[in-house]
């Protein structure tokens, strides 16, 4: 929802809130069209500040703390969507938020970063689970310490064991699985997949749906996240040594340099390739007709959403489960050249 949306909404819901208060010292404020600040008691002398937003809106802040702790840095291109909605979401609830990652994927210093934050008693904490076995023992601290949880991107195998409210991402086998299919109805019989994160039970399960949904054996081809020109030599290598007709990446870190590999190659149009996730790069060549599509799964809202699930069931107690197996899906979203050039605004927006 567009933060003009939730700003009308919470207008409107302070208004019916101020007209039905009676003399208990209770009082919702609205903005005053010029931008001001006010702030106001209620019966427990606690304090509601409300900023209005020049246009007579206004968003109530409340006291609520919630950390979000990813295994991706914002520095990555995906990651900072994935930031872009957890701030968005922070400002629209009027809540206070902080996003927090290891500097490289490294599941000891992220267990110790959900450590700390577990220590700093949050309202609430979001974490993603890349691997349940290293993380499992913090995240279960913190709902032992009647923290709420929700876990977003990966970990929808796994989030319900270690007592995770909900999961707000994409099934990351499903999503594999119609890759392959797509790829084995444009008749492609060979491809590799390109791991970027080994280790990375999500995305593991990509790759193995993707074998599935082919329905032939696919190498796994692990590279470093870090070091996209090893990750050009290695696809050009492997494509070199071991010739095929399909290449699916895991993320545009693995895509641009795939891309950059069959161009080298002379195999551009030759061999396909397909990716997840979004950047300007890889919606440049699906528009150019240079990759076949992309699965996006709308990092955005699995930073966005979360935050405003928690902020609702701190102040209700209730929580939209999105389905029996709690998990809130945000993908996969198919990309093809027919809708790229949309998409390329919102990724200009910092959206998508």
């Amino acid at each position: 929802m567009k933060r003009s949306v939730w700003l009308v909404l919470l207008l409107t819901f302070a208004l019916v809130i101020a007209a039905c208060a009676g003399d208990d010292g209770a009082t919702t404020t609205a903005g005053d069209g010029d931008g001001a600040t006010t702030t106001a008691a209620d019966g427990d002398g606690e304090t509601t500040t409300t900023a209005g937003d020049g246009d007579g809106g206004a968003v109530t802040q409340r006291a609520f703390r919630f950390v979000v702790v990813s295994h991706g840095q914002a520095s990555d291109p995906f990651w900072s969507v994935a930031q872009n909605g957890v701030n968005d979401a922070g400002e629209d609830m009027g809540v206070t938020v902080e996003y927090q990652a290891p500097g490289t994927y490294d599941m000891v210093e992220m267990s110790q970063i959900i450590d700390a934050a577990v220590a700093s008693e949050p309202d609430g904490l979001v974490v993603t689970i890349p691997d349940a076995d290293a993380l499992g023992d913090s995240i279960r601290a913190a709902v032992a310490a009647g923290i709420p949880v929700i876990s977003m991107n990966s970990g929808s195998e796994v989030f319900a064991d270690l007592g995770v409210l909900v999961h707000v991402g994409q099934t990351e086998y499903a999503a594999g699985l119609i890759a392959g299919q797509r790829f084995a109805a444009e008749g492609i019989g060979s491809a590799i997949c390109v791991n970027q994160e080994v280790g990375n039970v999500a995305l593991d399960n990509r790759c193995q749906g993707f074998e599935d949904g082919l329905g032939v054996e696919v190498d796994v081809i692990p590279v470093e996240l870090a070091d996209p020109v090893g990750t050009q030599e290695t696809i050009s290598g492997t494509l070199q040594a071991n010739p095929v007709e399909g290449v699916l990446t895991l993320g545009p870190t693995g895509a641009v340099p795939a891309l950059a590999a069959l161009e080298d190659s002379g195999l551009l149009g030759q061999v396909a390739l397909a990716t997840f996730d979004l950047g300007p790069e890889v919606l440049e060549a699906i528009d150019q007709g240079n990759m076949l599509f992309a699965i996006d799964q709308a990092q955005y809202l699995q930073g966005y959403l979360p935050i405003v699930l928690l902020t609702k069931f701190k102040e209700t107690g209730a929580l939209p489960l999105g389905s029996v197996e709690r998990v809130i899906l945000t993908g996969p979203q198919i990309v093809t050249s027919d809708v790229a050039a949309d998409v390329i605004s919102f990724s200009e927006q910092g959206l998508r």
